[in-house]
């Protein structure tokens, strides 16, 4: 079967996930998290790449991004990739491939997913008992919107602007949404449908985009229609 293309929409932010090689870690030390930052500070803004989100786990990364244009996010990707790449087999005195294949992608409807796929990834070291609260764990994007540190290399999302009219506000606010927690049904669709190319959003939203895509935004519906949770 033919590998399914990318979804890949100037405009709308995308989720993405990059994963080791048979899970291997991808991180060995502090200083290879802090560099692969520092990459994606490097050519992020240059390429025309919004990240709103991000968090470094042991064997694999996320990133919330929107890209300005459709050679954006990959071009990003590839930069980062091979030069992280470079780095790592030098420190560690390897050779040969570090990625699991080509990343993960998938659009996320903002308005109906973009805050609750930020919490889902600022969770995500929690529930693999890396950390005992997002605040807790040192990389991740969390931080810098809870208004505990700077962050290089995010770029706000207007929805997380629109949490409050001070910085105080909207912190507060999306620390108890992450608080909260995500629903076990949206938290499986976000991983499901990055991991599978699909878009994530209401039917209104994936038909706008069927007619704005080359490519199906979502899978053909068998038997009933499922029933999309709601974010």
């Amino acid at each position: 079967m033919a590998r399914l293309a990318r979804l890949t929409v100037p405009g709308h932010p995308h989720h993405v996930i990059q994963r080791g090689n048979n899970r291997q870690p991808i991180f060995a030390t502090d200083e290879d998290r802090r560099f692969l930052l520092q990459l994606l500070d490097m050519h992020a803004r240059p390429l025309g790449v919004a990240i709103h989100g991000y968090v470094l786990m042991d064997n694999h990364f996320h990133l919330l991004a929107t890209p300005r244009d459709e050679t954006g996010l990959p071009k990003l990707m590839q930069a980062v990739g091979r030069r992280y790449v470079r780095h790592f087999n030098e420190r560690q005195s390897r050779t040969g491939t570090l990625w699991e294949g080509r990343y993960r992608s998938t659009l996320v409807q903002a308005e109906r997913y973009l805050l609750a796929c930020m919490a889902y990834m600022d969770l995500n070291p929690v529930r693999a008992g890396l950390a005992g609260s997002a605040a807790e764990y040192p990389w991740s994007s969390h931080r810098f919107h809870v208004g505990a540190a700077a962050d290089r290399v995010i770029t706000p999302h207007p929805l997380f602007w629109a949490l409050g009219n001070t910085p105080f506000a909207r912190e507060q606010a999306y620390a108890e949404l992450v608080a909260n927690g995500i629903p076990a049904p949206v938290r499986d669709l976000l991983t499901d449908a990055t991991l599978r190319g699909w878009a994530v959003g209401d039917p209104a939203y994936l038909s706008r985009l069927a007619d704005d895509t080359p490519r199906r935004p979502s899978p053909i519906a068998r038997g009933r229609p499922r029933k999309i949770p709601v974010g």
